[in-house]
């Protein structure tokens, strides 16, 4: 398959917590910052991509238990493309979405992104 049409399927199946953050940040909601989905960078899949303050949201529900160490080392590739990697627990967007919201602005906002 190809990323295309991965990146399409994973979109047509989000979780219930990146439904959340999706209707958050969509259409510029969040300080007029332009968030894309499923945004295929090197081998991976980044969950939110935000390219003008390049910034990558990953949220993390029960299949990442476990699998710490992978999730540090797609961080690390990530990061060499010049992204800032920030995770959320799904558990964090469902319970507190104004706090995760806060603290993605805060970092737009703050130049650690």
């Amino acid at each position: 398959m190809d990323k295309t049409a991965n990146a399409r399927r994973l979109r047509q199946s989000q979780t219930l917590a990146e439904q959340t953050l999706w209707k958050l940040v969509r259409n510029r909601r969040l300080g007029g910052f332009k968030f894309l989905r499923q945004l295929p960078i090197d081998r991976y899949f980044a969950d939110f991509v935000c390219e003008a303050g390049k910034l990558i949201v990953e949220l993390d529900g029960a299949t990442h238990e476990g699998r710490e160490d992978h999730d540090q080392h797609r961080t690390q590739v990530l990061e060499l493309f010049g992204y800032v990697v920030l995770r959320f627990p799904n558990e964090r967007i469902l319970a507190d979405p104004g706090g995760v919201t806060d603290d993605i602005l805060a970092a737009l906002r703050s130049g650690r992104a």
